[in-house]
């Protein structure tokens, strides 16, 4: 289906994190790559035990290649085992929102980030994400927007975050004094604050779930530390703090990426597991006031999306230690889990449309940029 320009279309999109909670996000919204028409739908899907298995291998494999020589083998085997997963909980959502594929204009497929490292003074970023977009086109014969990233790292962005458009676009109909930024949390944290104009700002702030969730797994406590309860009941090591959040990567001004793996669980090494919590947990809502510090205006507001906002000692440290009120996406009648799949179906748009996906001030290339490769 053809729609024309400012027509607002179905879209899906797709997003695993770095996180590897297991599962697939999936959103459906209606949208013309600018404003929202429609929310529609959201679910998560999770993958099968084998894929995730395949999926932990694969990005241990990717550390080890580093972007040199040839690579890996088990990356042909997951991409294809992760794009038919998808394929099939895109096809799921849609038919039960009662749509067919038919009436889907085009499918967004981050596909699964494996490495990325950012730009440096003299050397381009590098980034991969496994994801099959032909084969995914094939399979639901609908047009797929996959590949997000690297046209951006090769003009000389840090290709993260993409985010921004989307966000911007949610900010429009929620607050547009500069007041209100959002605050994802993943793996990563990632900010976007606009002055309700020109100026849409955007940077990964540090790290969010993942040097927490590598943190409890390697106690043998399972995946996440659940409900923020053992960093509230752990006492903060200060000192500790005040020299983890020295770390040039903070003070450093935007734009800037992080990979998931730039900071680690082995900030808490030798630590008990609430006290080691305390301080990652910490540790992710004070460098989030670094970072709204280097923001042209600082914001009153943090509207919070992404999996972190489930965890209560996470909210609380970000009002103490950051200084900005938190509240959760769903106070905004936003979908807190679905903001990342949805801002893939967004972009999607976007590509298909031919409008920029990415801007100097968001990912630091020389103009806005078209990016997103297109199948089908």
């Amino acid at each position: 289906m053809i729609a024309k320009r400012g027509e607002p279309i179905w879209a899906v999109g797709l997003m695993t994190g770095t996180v590897l909670d297991g599962n697939i996000d999936v959103a459906l919204i209606k949208t013309d790559g600018e404003r929202i028409a429609d929310f529609g739908t959201y679910t998560l899907a999770p993958y099968p035990r084998s894929i995730r298995s395949l999926l932990e291998e694969t990005l241990d494999q990717a550390r080890a290649w580093n972007f040199a020589g040839p690579e890996p083998a088990i990356f042909r085997e997951a991409e294809e085992a992760l794009t038919r997963a998808q394929s099939a909980a895109v096809k799921d959502l849609v038919e039960s929102h009662g749509l067919t594929m038919a009436d889907i204009g085009v499918v967004g497929f981050h596909g699964q980030t494996v490495l990325h490292r950012a730009p440096q003074i003299g050397r381009l970023g590098q980034t991969r994400q496994l994801g099959d977009g032909e084969l995914m086109h094939s399979i639901l014969e609908t047009k797929v927007a996959y590949d997000f990233r690297s046209a951006d790292m090769r003009a000389g962005g840090q290709g993260a975050p993409l985010s921004a458009a989307y966000h911007a676009a949610l900010l429009r109909d929620a607050d547009i004094s500069g007041d209100t930024a959002v605050l994802n949390l993943g793996g990563v944290a990632n900010i976007t604050w606009w002055d309700g104009k020109d100026n849409v700002v955007a940077f990964d702030t540090g790290p969010a779930n993942a040097p927490l969730n590598d943190f409890i797994r390697a106690k043998g406590l399972g995946d996440m530390d659940r409900d923020g309860a053992l960093a509230r009941t752990g006492t903060v090591d200060e000192a500790r703090l005040a020299k983890l959040l020295q770390h040039p990567y903070l003070a450093k001004p935007y734009p800037k990426s992080l990979d998931r793996f730039d900071f680690g669980a082995a900030m808490a090494d030798g630590m008990n597991a609430e006290d080691g919590a305390a301080l990652l947990t910490a540790f992710t809502a004070a460098a989030v006031g670094k970072a709204l510090d280097l923001l042209p205006h600082r914001p009153k507001r943090l509207v919070v999306s992404g999996g972190g906002r489930h965890n209560p000692t996470i909210m609380a440290m970000l009002a103490s230690r950051a200084g900005v009120e938190a509240v959760l996406a769903e106070a905004l009648g936003w979908k807190g889990d679905a903001v990342e799949a949805e801002c893939f179906a967004f972009l999607a748009v976007r590509v298909l449309r031919g409008l920029p996906i990415s801007f100097p001030t968001t990912t630091g290339v020389p103009q806005p940029m078209h990016g997103g490769r297109l199948a089908g």
